[in-house]
């Protein structure tokens, strides 16, 4: 038996767009331009399946995508994908330069101080504008650190860990 595919959501339908069926999307990517060039798309479902659609169609549309999906014909159709995450095998995903890191293989990671101290575990990334912010919850409660060079020292996906240089803060120890 075929493990199933490891999504990565790279959007969001947003609602039907035209009569025939198709869809406006949200990128929720990095990499919007990755929508020109889809051939298919994984749509989630409301109990967590997820649907393989192909793409008919797409073109770019005020920051969004349109999308046309097989089998997506009417407005009623598109309707009910409204909402849905879209989403591509994590092996589809291009690959990154050494050192570089998809947020979602961040995610779960347990953080360590340089001395091995747990500080919990990367529960989410936020994107402030500036660089992306670490959101740690463990027994010291949330800690925030910059998702930058100065602060982390190094990741190991294979032991599960992100080590992190992080300020003292007494009241944590």
């Amino acid at each position: 038996m075929t493990a199933p595919p490891r999504l990565v959501t790279i959007g969001r339908v947003v609602k039907p767009q035209g009569r025939r069926g198709e869809v406006l999307a949200e990128p929720l990517s990095d990499r919007p331009d990755r929508f020109a060039t889809l051939k298919s798309v994984h749509v989630a479902a409301p109990d967590g399946s997820s649907q393989l659609l192909s793409v008919v169609s797409c073109w770019p549309h005020k920051g969004r995508f349109v999308l046309k999906l097989e089998g997506v014909d009417s407005i009623d159709d598109a309707q009910r994908l409204r909402g849905r995450d879209l989403g591509i095998d994590e092996a589809d995903l291009a690959e990154l330069p050494a050192g570089s890191y998809y947020h979602h293989e961040l995610i779960g990671l347990v953080a360590v101080d340089e001395s091995g101290r747990e500080l919990g575990k990367v529960e989410e990334i936020l994107e402030t504008g500036a660089a992306p912010v670490l959101t740690l919850r463990g027994a010291g409660g949330e800690l925030l650190v910059p998702l930058a060079s100065d602060f982390v020292v190094a990741v190991d996906r294979a032991r599960g860990e992100l080590v992190l240089r992080v300020p003292i803060d007494e009241e944590r120890h």
